[in-house]
């Protein structure tokens, strides 16, 4: 099995770090490779707004899960764990917010209890109305969310953020309208909510 990597959009001395979480699919032991869709699309989001996180103090990194599927959780979990583990060893103690599309966003709200995680922003979030929300105690949550996502639901995630409401220290969901899951469509609008979204975490 390969191991996890990062792809890095690095400052000097950064006062925070942006750690993306891409995609995958509920079950697959394929390797994440160059030619994963879903990593292409969370490295073309991190190309377009890694400049602006480093205009304000923060460095932006991608994570590389081993294999593309959820897998019941085990594999992206401990792979998004291993990242933040490589914030601490690289960057030191400085805060953390994951940025997540799809999977990477169900995965964020299951490390967000790392000390450093101080938020999460789901984009086309992948989060079962009862997956759980312990993890975001305290923590602040945004999720961005098309009306025409026939991948994951906006609907669970509108009762997922309402549940987490009440244990995070923030909770919302933004409508992005008549768009679907990959982020083809508005890609403008979608790269700005993910970064408008952070820096207010990260401020």
């Amino acid at each position: 099995m390969s191991q996890p990597s990062l792809t890095r959009h690095d400052v000097a001395t950064p006062r925070g770090v942006v750690l993306m979480l891409h995609g995958g699919r509920q079950q697959s032991l394929e390797a994440v490779d160059g030619r994963n869709l879903s990593r292409r699309r969370s490295r073309a989001m991190q190309r377009a707004i890694a400049p602006g996180f480093a205009a304000a103090g923060l460095s932006t990194w991608l994570l590389s899960y081993r294999v593309r599927g959820w897998n019941g959780g085990v594999g992206p979990v401990a792979d998004a764990r291993w990242a933040l583990a490589e914030v601490r060893r690289e960057v030191g103690e400085v805060p953390v917010c994951l940025l997540g599309h799809s999977m990477g966003a169900r995965t964020a709200v299951h490390v967000a209890d790392d000390r450093h995680v101080v938020g999460v922003v789901g984009l086309a979030p992948w989060w079962p109305a009862d997956e759980p929300v312990a993890a975001l105690r305290g923590r602040r949550l945004v999720g961005a969310h098309g009306r025409r996502d026939k991948i994951t639901s906006y609907r669970q995630s509108a009762r997922f953020v309402a549940r987490a409401a009440d244990v995070a220290a923030s909770a919302e969901l933004r409508d992005m309208g008549q768009v679907g899951h990959y982020m083809l469509r508005r890609i403008r609008s979608w790269n700005h909510v993910a970064s408008s979204a952070t820096l207010a975490i990260l401020r």
